[in-house]
């Protein structure tokens, strides 16, 4: 897959590299050429010095072509900007996500229809996940995002099978809404699931990590 990061400070240039290690095309977008610097020797993306909210600096970097993008500056104003820039000059790009680190910032980003990271809780590591899979998304976070909300799309794999048999070994999951064919619910721990609905779950990190874990099997079954 292709991806573009734009920002190379700590997280941007981990960022690059775990993805690039994965088998993906990477390329990083920062206006100061000294902040690729930080990128590990082994790295052998691309790199573009420009201002990422310049359209040749994206083209440059292959915005048409790419599957998703993580904007991850340091600025929460700049990457509003250049994350709703992107979404809305460049439909094709399937996953637009930003990092946020001030809450009061958080309403306006959602309101741009945007992927959000909270700037505390989310590393490296949660990003690529996201970015990778677009069918497991963030869609709050509570405090400094110790614990998020997600939703999640049930593969047929778990098709007839319940929500407890689900998050069964997932602590510090809870189920909160159930989606089938636009109508939500709330679900209890019998509620049986369908290929296509979506699920509404609050997690901690170290929970949603699980049940990423679990959903994963059920991919790969």
């Amino acid at each position: 897959m292709n991806f573009i990061v734009v920002g190379c400070g700590r997280v941007g240039a981990e960022l690059s590299y775990r993805l690039f290690k994965n088998g993906h095309q990477v390329v990083i977008i920062d206006s100061d050429q000294k902040a690729f610097n930080r990128l590990h020797p082994d790295f052998r993306g691309r790199v573009v010095e420009g201002e990422a909210l310049s359209s040749d600096s994206l083209e440059r970097a292959g915005i048409d072509k790419s599957d998703g993008v993580a904007v991850v500056t340091n600025s929460d104003t700049m990457n509003a900007v250049i994350g709703h820039t992107i979404r809305v000059h460049y439909p094709n790009v399937k996953q637009v996500i930003v990092r946020n680190y001030d809450p009061a910032m958080r309403e306006m980003l959602e309101a741009f229809g945007l992927q959000i990271v909270s700037s505390t809780a989310w590393g490296a590591e949660r990003v690529q996940e996201l970015l990778i899979d677009p069918s497991f998304r963030a869609v709050f976070s509570a405090g400094n995002g110790e614990v998020e909300m997600y939703e999640m799309y049930i593969s047929p794999k778990w098709d007839g099978l319940t929500i407890s048999n689900l998050l069964d070994e997932c602590s510090n999951t809870i189920c909160a809404a159930l989606t089938r064919a636009g109508r939500a619910e709330l679900p209890t721990p019998n509620s049986k699931l369908k290929s296509g609905d979506i699920l509404t779950v609050s997690a901690t990190l170290e929970g949603v990590k699980a049940l990423r874990a679990k959903l994963q099997e059920g991919k790969e079954a």
